[in-house]
């Protein structure tokens, strides 16, 4: 039954579609920043696989809800955590440095993150480009960005995000299709390039990925020698 009942808050497939700012925002005093079902538990390891080591970075904890891969920054040895979000009710559980906005218009100075984190939330939005856009202005030359998100298998069978208040009605979070195409394309577009991906799947529902990780490196500087 915990299997199940943690299942369905991502694969039902029947109730009413929120924009991503007012589901979080209902759902915020609910929302623990931590992987809180399965499906979070395999895309933090994957994503952490990914991760290169963080000491003295600047990490950015894009779309970050309340916190958990700040949290995880932390607890890494990065040397400053800073937290981005639409919606702030999620970031009042915020424990470091977080401030609103959009995920395509960031309040950073040009090349001043070192690492940026993005956990279950590209998929909210219709174009990615934007986004990578960002990504890639406010990284530094040499740095990466780990994405994950829901996978586009699961959501051309019909999969979405859900979630149920304390009252009992359940919610869908509005969500968009990005097939690997679509990162390939924002990436090369925005100088950002593709470096590993990882789609794991849920051993219990068979061998489906069920979430698509994708880390994004920014060229280093060269100079002339």
């Amino acid at each position: 039954m915990y299997l199940k009942r943690h299942l369905q808050s991502f694969f039902s497939r029947r109730p009413r579609r929120l924009t991503s700012q007012a589901a979080y925002d209902l759902w915020a005093a609910h929302y623990p920043a931590a992987a809180h079902n399965r499906l979070m538990q395999v895309e933090q390891a994957a994503l952490l696989a990914l991760l290169p080591a963080l000491a003295g970075c600047t990490v950015l904890d894009l779309a970050c809800g309340t916190g958990r891969y700040a949290r995880l920054a932390q607890a890494g040895g990065a040397a400053r955590v800073l937290g981005t979000d639409h919606s702030l009710a999620m970031l009042r559980g915020m424990a470091t440095p977080a401030a609103l906005a959009e995920m395509a218009a960031l309040p950073l100075a040009a090349a001043s993150v070192d690492v940026v984190l993005c956990g279950l939330a590209v998929g909210h939005v219709p174009r990615l480009r934007p986004i990578f856009g960002e990504i890639s202005r406010v990284l530094r030359p040499g740095g990466c960005a780990l994405l994950s998100d829901l996978h586009p298998f699961q959501a051309l069978q019909g999969a979405q995000r859900t979630f149920t208040t304390a009252d009992g009605r359940t919610f869908a979070v509005e969500h968009y299709l990005h097939l690997m195409q679509d990162y390939h394309q924002a990436a090369q577009s925005t100088g950002l390039s593709i470096d590993s991906v990882a789609e794991p799947a849920l051993a219990e529902r068979g061998p489906a990925p069920v979430v698509l990780v994708v880390r994004l490196g920014k060229q280093a500087l060269t100079t002339a020698g």
